[in-house]
This record gives structure tokens, sequence and C-alpha cells, in this order.
């Protein structure tokens, strides 16, 4: 199999209701296609390090990517601490923190954190804090949101240090991760939207480019419905909303959003429209799911991360195929 003309990621998001050994599975066998990273994401279900933390073990040439933590759950020195260890654990990988501002739900009615008001003003203190926590140096902070006296990382890291990657959906968030961070997760966009979104990070700076591409080799009336379901609980979220609106998508937000102030909760997940879940939670053949990748590439992102959509009657054979597709590998059997 020729090498894939970009590095290639794989998160584990939409895999964790298959099981954390399914998950340690798919970074297997996502190192022997020659994927060149795992992502996990962490709302709800299996915490990050520790899940990262055991992919280390079984796929040991993969880079390790969170992806994305809510800021609120960790103080800045914390996660330092957290992407240090895992660091240490795999010295000669790529150790990715990807951090977001997540939204009201996760942060505060699941997790009982303060959501806050001034997301950009805080995504801005957290990076500058964690940054000077990783770097080993005694550090005295204080902010408006965190205070900091005399903390030192403890742990004897090589030259390689953890990489800050901030999850971004719209203008002005894309511009703080271009300027701040090592590199900005885009998620939840269409290709044909991906143009845009990096010319907005470019506006504040040369972060790397990493972007979400959800895709399955499935028949689509096996997962339409499950798409609808998963834009809609997105398209009730504030900033979600806007970034579908900014893609082309006003109309059905506007509707399913209607239909959810009524409380009529199938209106609203019907009102999802064909267009939305054609564009972004892409379904189709080993062809089709190749040239979505590309489409991503085409549109500036320099990291794609495959999002298998494990949908249909036998999903760990979907996921296996989405796996070989993506890399353009011939399929199994």
């Amino acid at each position: 199999m020729p090498p894939a003309p970009v590095p290639v990621g794989l998160t584990a998001a939409s895999l964790q209701g298959l099981g954390l050994p399914f998950t340690l599975e798919a970074a297997r066998r996502g190192q022997e296609l020659g994927y060149r990273s795992l992502w996990v994401a962490e709302a709800a279900g299996p915490e990050a390090f520790s899940t990262l933390g055991a992919v280390s073990q079984v796929a040991p040439g993969l880079d390790l990517a969170t992806g994305v933590l809510a800021l609120q759950l960790r103080t800045p020195p914390l996660l330092a601490m957290a992407g240090g260890t895992l660091q240490s654990l795999a010295p000669q990988r790529e150790v990715i923190l990807g951090v977001g501002i997540s939204s009201p739900v996760v942060a505060g009615r699941w997790h009982g954190a303060h959501y806050g008001e001034r997301p950009l003003a805080q995504v801005r203190e957290f990076v500058t804090l964690l940054r000077e926590c990783l770097s080993g140096e005694r550090v005295d902070f204080e902010g408006d949101f965190y205070r900091v006296s005399g903390f030192r990382l403890g742990l004897r890291l090589g030259e390689r240090r953890p990489k800050i990657v901030i999850g971004a959906l719209n203008q002005g968030m894309l511009r703080l991760a271009g300027e701040i961070a090592d590199g900005v997760l885009l998620n939840y966009l269409p290709a044909s939207h991906v143009a845009w979104s990096v010319e907005q990070v470019r506006k504040g700076g040369d972060a790397t480019v990493y972007a979400y591409v959800h895709v399955g080799v499935c028949e689509r009336e096996h997962g339409v419905e499950a798409a609808r379901r998963d834009l809609f609980s997105y398209a009730v979220v504030d900033a979600y909303a806007r970034n579908f609106i900014e893609a082309g998508y006003g109309e059905a937000v506007a509707a399913v959003r209607e239909r959810h102030a009524a409380r009529d909760r199938e209106g609203a997940v019907a009102a999802v429209s064909d267009a939305m879940v054609d564009g972004i939670d892409v379904m189709g053949d080993a062809d089709h799911v190749r040239a979505t990748v590309q489409a991503y590439v085409q549109g500036g992102v320099e990291v794609p991360i495959v999002f298998p959509l494990p949908w249909g009657p036998d999903r760990a054979a979907v996921v296996e195929a989405t796996l070989r597709a993506a890399m353009g590998a011939a399929p199994s059997g």
C-alpha cells in the first residue's frame, strides 16, 4: 500500500459505545494500516488519559491526542501533569493536548463546573498557563480565571513536550487558535466549509489545521436516522448552530431549533436536512469515503482525522472497512 500523502489520524470518539477493548483493537488496526495518531474525546464515557495510556501499550507507534477535553474540568497544572505523564510513557511519540470550551450541558449540567461567559478570554488564559506549566520552570501566575503560585512540573521530560491544540468552530476561536496554539481542531463541518475556517485560523497565525472527517463505509439507509439524531444534538448548542449556519445550513438549523423550543424532539430531529447529513456525516462506498478525506485535505486540512461512523448491522465490519477505505487500502477478505 503506498503511503498516505498526508499524516492521517484516527479518533475513537465515535467508538466509545462499543467498549474500551474495541477502541484498543481499533488503535492496533489503525497502526497496522498506517494511521499516525489516535485521538480520544471525553464527555461522560471513558476518561481520556487512562485510555491513551492503554493505547500507548497496544499501539506504541501512534501519536497520542485528546480531542477535545472540556477545559473547565481540569486546571492547567493538572492537565500539564497528565500530558507530561503520557509523554513520559511515550517519549518518542507526539502527545497532543486538545482542549476546548465545551458546552453548558457537558461542563455545567453533567460535571457541575462553571461554564463561564467569556470563552475567548478563558481559553487564552488557560492555554497561556498550560504552556507555562509544561515548561518545567517555576510558575507564578495571576489571571482573571486562574491563580497559581510556585508550581513546577515534577516530571523529567526530554526535548519533546506535549503540543496544545484548541477545538474551534467560529471566527473568534479559530483566530485565537491560530495565534496561541500549536494546532486547531475542526469538527462537524462539511468539506466545503474548510477553506473559510482555515482562512480564519491564518488571520491569527500558523497553527497546524487538524479536522475530524466523519465517514462510514455503509449503506445510507443504515445510518441516516442516526446521523439526524447526531446533528440535532449539536444544532441545539449555540456555538455549533453558528458554525452550521456559516456553513450554509441556516434554514435547517432554524427549523431544528424552532421545533426543539416547542418541545417537539421528533420534529426537531426530522428537520435535520439531507444536505446536512450528506455534507457532515458522510456515508457511502469505499471510493466515496476516500474522496471525502481528500476533499478535506484539498480544502486546507493538514492532518485529517478519520471519525468512523459505526452504523449498520455489523458495526465492527463497518469500522474496519472505513479504516481501510480512508487510507486507500484494498477491502479485506
